[in-house]
């Protein structure tokens, strides 16, 4: 096994491409691994950061007449983008999504989808065996049980993927607070879908621009 390690393995933007699988009303109704709410907005926050920091971003449906059309929350961020609706269940089989991908030039796959143990660990397991550079966003993604989350992540790790949670991946992307170019950009994404810690962000700012008593 060839371990992910190093500077060079850590995410860049400019290397990243990210699929975004089955985020759809019939899937989120029966995921138990996560609060479905929370997996919502892990997802929208995932996206919003792909945007901010230019990372091509594909979006993509299963049979999407029965299961229902992906998040607005997703697609609002990326409007007029065609999802690309499949029949197939891994999407790594599927053409078009490859095509897709591969027409980025992009080297790091980032993937996140609902169910993690199937329609993540298909794509995942596949694109692993023909050398892509995997990383799984592990809370935009849901399962059916949190076994069935759990089992699914410790498969595609012995496959060989890298697991991170979307402010992690974000994190990676800025990797310098000096690197201004999409820093108001991230910290407008902390404020509305980090929790506490955009909370907590917005009380910082209270508090600089606070006057100290006289």
């Amino acid at each position: 096994m060839t371990f992910r390690n190093g500077l060079s393995s850590l995410l860049r933007p400019e290397d990243s491409v990210l699929v975004l699988i089955d985020h759809q009303p019939y899937q989120l109704a029966n995921v138990n691994s996560h609060e479905p709410q929370m997996v919502v907005n892990n997802t929208t926050a995932l996206a919003k950061a792909a945007k901010a920091f230019g990372v091509p971003t594909i979006l993509t449906s299963v049979i999407a007449d029965r299961g229902g059309y992906l998040f607005p929350q997703i697609t609002d961020v990326f409007p007029g983008q065609e999802v690309i609706d499949r029949t197939f269940i891994n999407t790594w089989e599927d053409a078009a999504v490859v095509d897709a991908v591969k027409a980025t030039g992009r080297k790091q796959l980032i993937i996140a989808g609902l169910w993690t143990e199937i329609c993540v660990a298909m794509p995942v397991i596949q694109a692993l065996g023909e050398g892509w550079d995997v990383t799984v966003v592990t809370d935009a993604s849901g399962a059916v049980s949190v076994e069935a989350h759990e089992v699914a992540i410790q498969r595609m790790i012995a496959a060989g993927a890298n697991v991170m949670t979307w402010l992690a991946v974000a994190a990676e992307w800025q990797r310098d607070w000096a690197r201004t170019e999409h820093a108001a950009e991230l910290a407008d994404i902390l404020k509305h879908h980090a929790g506490g810690s955009g909370i907590a962000f917005l009380w910082e700012q209270q508090l600089l621009n606070t006057p100290i008593p006289g």
